[in-house]
């Protein structure tokens, strides 16, 4: 079986059907023996440029293991599910399963708008009322 990385971008108006499609979509893969390594739900985002006048579009990425003919049934239902303007598909050569710079990007964001909601201010706030021993405190990473 080969591996591959799958992204496929929905019509913004369908993102409430795409935790369905995706179990769908995840059960023809496995349903011929293939496994799915990776699943990332990136969310709405702008389009680089309108497509069927659209300016957004909810983006899902795969990686998943899966021979031809399961790839092929894959690929035949996204060109005929409406809802999915359009989807690309790269063959790569190991499993993929740490996070995509997207969703690092993602975490990054959500974790500095809670500094500004100064959420930060109450964890350190914290540490100050309840003082780690020298001894048990972590050692910092390099």
């Amino acid at each position: 079986m080969r591996h591959y990385e799958i992204v496929f971008i929905v019509h913004p108006d369908q993102s409430e059907q795409v935790p369905g499609m995706v179990e769908r979509y995840k059960t023809m893969v496995t349903g011929r023996g293939g496994r799915v390594h990776r699943l990332e739900d990136w969310g709405r985002r702008q389009l680089a440029y309108p497509i069927q006048k659209m300016h957004k579009a909810h983006y899902v990425m795969m990686n998943i293991e899966c021979d031809k003919e399961a790839l092929a049934e894959l690929e035949h239902a996204f060109r005929f599910n409406d809802a999915v303007l359009r989807h690309l598909t790269v063959a790569m050569r190991e499993a993929v399963v740490a996070p995509s710079p997207m969703m690092k990007e993602e975490k990054a964001k959500s974790l500095s708008d809670r500094g500004d909601r100064g959420e930060r201010g109450e964890r350190s706030e914290r540490r100050e009322s309840a003082p780690v021993p020298a001894a048990d405190a972590p050692a910092a990473a390099s």
